[in-house]
């Protein structure tokens, strides 16, 4: 059965590829396409700027926009009855905390990052960071494009909670250092964003002993690659009971789920 999916952010960088391959999918019509209001897209192609009109037809929508439009657009689908799709970062909440009235009517799949890849990198680092113990330091490096507006990157944060949950504790995670800090603390967990060019999205897991260092790392060529993960958890979410799933969840890894 052909399941009929929205795009938000149509006229974006990721919108682009995910209709792209949404229209060489035999599983996937595409039936609505928003952009904001103001952009110059809007009223070309199929594009419109308001989103009941864009989900009408729909049973899935996909959403890699910013949170503001996200949550109102979260808000007409629960409304509606159609599935969510979400990979927008930069939340100033927690997403279940955000999401939790629309999941109790819809199924949505939240992630900060839909590659499969990346999602195996959570599970390395959780299962190496527990494996290893409290003698390995730990520091987290993304880079990104040079338009990304959030730091430090939603998988970033979400590596940064694979490394918590293995510990046991939120650590003392430090974004910045400068001048005279000190020696490093036994529980410091550092987080660090680069920004330049247009780099689709590298994540680095550093665990570093004495004597010895482990590094776990994922690079994205392409946006195809988040695109590709959005849509395969488009074609699952349709099936499910209304609830917050991930991408643990869409790829039958419940098991090795981490929150």
């Amino acid at each position: 059965m052909t399941v009929p999916i929205a795009i938000a952010g149509a006229a974006g960088r990721m919108g682009q590829r995910l209709r792209a391959l949404a229209e060489q999918d035999d599983q996937l019509a595409v039936a609505g396409l928003w952009e904001s209001p103001s952009h110059p897209a809007v009223g070309r192609d199929g594009i419109v700027g308001a989103i009941e009109p864009a989900i009408a037809n729909a049973r899935v929508y996909i959403d890699f926009t910013r949170p503001e439009p996200t949550l109102a657009h979260l808000a007409a689908a629960a409304e509606r009855g159609v599935a969510a799709v979400i990979g927008t970062t930069g939340f100033e909440q927690p997403v279940p905390e955000l999401f939790a009235d629309a999941a109790r009517r819809i199924p949505i799949v939240w992630a900060p990052n839909m590659s499969i890849g990346v999602t195996l990198l959570r599970k390395l680092v959780y299962d190496a960071v527990r494996a290893l113990g409290p003698g390995y330091d730990t520091e987290i490096i993304e880079m990104h494009h040079r338009w990304k507006e959030d730091a430090p990157s939603g998988t970033a944060k979400a590596l940064l909670r694979s490394v918590q949950q293995a510990r046991g504790d939120t650590g003392h995670v430090v974004t910045g250092r400068e001048g005279m800090t000190g020696a490093r603390r036994d529980d410091e967990i550092g987080v660090f964003a680069l920004r330049g060019g247009d780099v689709v999205g590298d994540h680095t897991v550093i665990l570093a002993g004495i004597g010895e260092r482990i590094e776990l790392g994922h690079r994205a060529g392409s946006r195809d690659t988040f695109a590709a993960g959005a849509l395969r958890a488009a074609r699952w979410v349709v099936d499910q009971p209304p609830g917050l799933y991930d991408m643990f969840d869409v790829l039958g890894w419940s098991d090795a789920r981490i929150d």
